[in-house]
């Protein structure tokens, strides 16, 4: 299995096949509106246009399970992607990504890379605190914890990192670099 065995819907509601993306780096990550990290998007979109040439994608996934932080509908989103941050990346249709509701490629994503802890510094332990208290035993679960949650792909389809909200999109660079 790998990510090429998934599908999903595009925000313009176009089933896409994940092995659309065979021999490209892809950055998936789970995305919101109304979130602390949403300026994130900005990096994303930074990434995505310092390496598509080079055979890289960002794919973001709008989800509304973390504190409704994505209420909005998939055109809505789509319009505040494109006019706020001037994404272009492809976005899918709202999903679910924590749960036994989350589509099938999260699934697979968080069974390949769990959950390893926030990292350091004073908003990872300030978002542990709330986290731990929101989820309590299943806060040590594989599941995505919080928004903009980003999983590394090879070329091969292979999950080979998983990043945290804190991390910033710019910090992952290296890492897209080495597989390029």
């Amino acid at each position: 299995m790998s990510v090429y065995d998934y599908e999903y819907t595009s925000i313009e509601n176009r089933p896409v096949q994940m092995s659309e993306y065979q021999g490209q780096v892809v950055l998936i990550v789970n995305t919101a509106s109304k979130c602390g990290f949403t300026p994130q998007y900005k990096g994303l979109e930074e990434l995505y246009r310092r390496y598509r040439d080079q055979g890289f994608t960002v794919i973001g996934f709008p989800c509304n399970q973390f504190m409704e932080q994505e209420k909005g509908s998939n055109e809505q989103i789509s319009e505040f992607c494109s006019v706020r941050y001037g994404v272009t990346f492809p976005l899918s249709q709202k999903v679910d990504v924590r749960g036994e509701t989350a589509i099938p490629l999260y699934q697979y994503l968080t069974s390949q890379k769990g959950f390893e802890g926030l990292g350091k510094g004073i908003k990872a332990k300030a978002l542990e605190l709330t986290l731990k208290a929101r989820y309590k035993d299943g806060f040590a679960d594989e599941q995505i914890k919080w928004n903009f949650t980003k999983f590394l792909i090879d070329r091969n389809g292979k999950v080979v990192s998983r990043y945290e909200p804190i991390v910033e999109p710019k910090d992952i660079a290296s890492d897209i670099e080495k597989l390029l």
